[in-house]
């Protein structure tokens, strides 16, 4: 699909994954709508592209839907929707004082599966409308799951929990919507250099990035947004979860 002219919501923009990924479609001409909770993230981005940003919980169905409004009056139908917005904190299911605490499991769950699919449906909805390409394609939908989904650590139940739900979710929204002309694809990306890892200790990072094979290293922003344009331009990618892991396999800790 050419972006050219075209709009693209990338959620999750402020920083990491979501910024580097709209950086790369404004480089392609796509006409850029920014979501995030972080007004001031997408600030500098939203100046240096003339890109549309919308401070919304991507979770909250009634904020949403007044943002997705405010994207289509003002930049028309999109036809790229990446959700790259999450959170990742640590969640054990029996903590020292007791029980987890299931507030936190909803909220984590919330966030990166709910909020997910609050935004693919909005963006579903208004491609159905759109005019197809040569290839009969009305959009794109690109998720991000995680390797978590797959070997979840000690204290990520919620995290795995969600992000493989957004896994799973895949293949049957790439199979409803086949007949409209949108393809659905999720990256699950190993670690990569964002906010969320550079959280972590430095020692807990030195002994994670050990067991990458190759390149032992984290990933770089960029190269989550070039696997998004390589999904956008082939139109054979649909209904798959494409790891980006460099051959990591995490441990249990």
């Amino acid at each position: 699909m050419d972006l050219k002219d075209k709009v693209a919501i990338v959620t999750g923009a402020a920083s990491g994954l979501g910024n580097a990924t709209a950086r790369r479609l404004s480089g392609l001409g796509a006409r850029l709508a920014l979501v995030d909770l972080q007004a001031a993230g997408m600030s500098a981005l939203a100046q240096e592209t003339g890109a549309l940003a919308l401070a919304c919980d991507v979770a909250d169905g009634a904020a949403s839907e007044a943002a997705f409004a405010r994207i289509l009056s003002e930049r028309g139908s999109p036809h790229l929707l990446v959700n790259c917005a999450g959170i990742a904190p640590g969640a054990r299911i029996v903590e020292k004082e007791g029980p987890g605490s299931l507030g936190e499991f909803e909220r984590i769950v919330r966030v990166n599966l709910t909020g997910t699919y609050n935004w693919l449906r909005l963006a579903a909805a208004a491609m159905v409308e759109n005019a197809p390409d040569d290839e009969g394609q009305r959009g794109v939908i690109i998720n991000t799951a995680s390797v978590a989904a797959y070997e979840g650590q000690i204290g990520q139940t919620a995290y795995a929990a969600a992000k493989g739900g957004v896994a799973s979710l895949t293949l049957p929204a790439a199979r409803e919507l086949a007949r409209h002309g949108i393809r659905v694809a999720a990256i699950a990306p190993g670690l990569f250099g964002t906010p969320m890892v550079e959280a972590m200790t430095q020692e807990v990072q030195d002994r994670v990035f050990e067991v990458i094979p190759f390149p032992k290293r984290p990933g770089r922003p960029d190269e989550f947004a070039r696997m998004v344009l390589s999904i956008v331009a082939n139109p054979m990618i649909n209904g798959s979860v494409l790891r980006l892991d460099a051959g990591l396999r995490m441990q249990a800790r």
